[in-house]
């Protein structure tokens, strides 16, 4: 059985900006996230993300004490599901999901994973796409992604 994905908003969205959403899909299959997610999304998700709420709305709330509600969402439904990886990139964010022993990636991780995967020869011009947006990428994040995908 496939390890469960959850994913907060900021995924979404730079995938997104870089025409590259479905290297989500096709790294992981199915993914989970939140309707506070798609709120801040602000548009249709694919048929393949899979919305679901957490239970536990209080825990949720305290989360957003110190999170936005994407954040929060996702942590909080993340805690719910055995094997699960959340995918966030927020310093804070994972700082907190890490306290709550989830296993975390983010964006870069997810272009590491598909080309580990064979999905895509190169995750260069997938750090190039993403400089190109507002994403910050820097030289140590940037080295450690080439040597983590064989290409250093």
């Amino acid at each position: 059985m496939h390890k469960t994905i959850v994913s907060d908003t900021s995924c979404f969205i730079v995938l997104d900006n870089i025409g590259e959403l479905e290297i989500l899909k096709l790294s992981y299959g199915n993914i989970l996230t939140t309707q506070d997610v798609v709120d801040e999304f602000g548009k249709g998700l694919p048929q393949w993300v899979e919305i679901k709420s957490p239970l536990d709305k209080q825990f949720q709330k305290e989360l957003e004490l110190e999170l936005g509600k994407g954040e929060a969402s996702a942590i909080a439904l993340a805690v719910e599901i055995k094997d699960c990886t959340v995918i966030l990139d927020d310093l804070k964010a994972r700082n907190i999901a890490e306290k709550l022993k989830l296993d975390i990636t983010g964006k870069i991780g997810v272009i590491i994973k598909a080309k580990n995967k064979n999905i895509i020869p190169s995750i260069k011009p997938y750090l190039q796409k993403l400089k190109n947006t507002d994403f910050r990428l820097s030289s140590i994040l940037e080295e450690f992604a080439l040597r983590e995908s064989g290409e250093i």
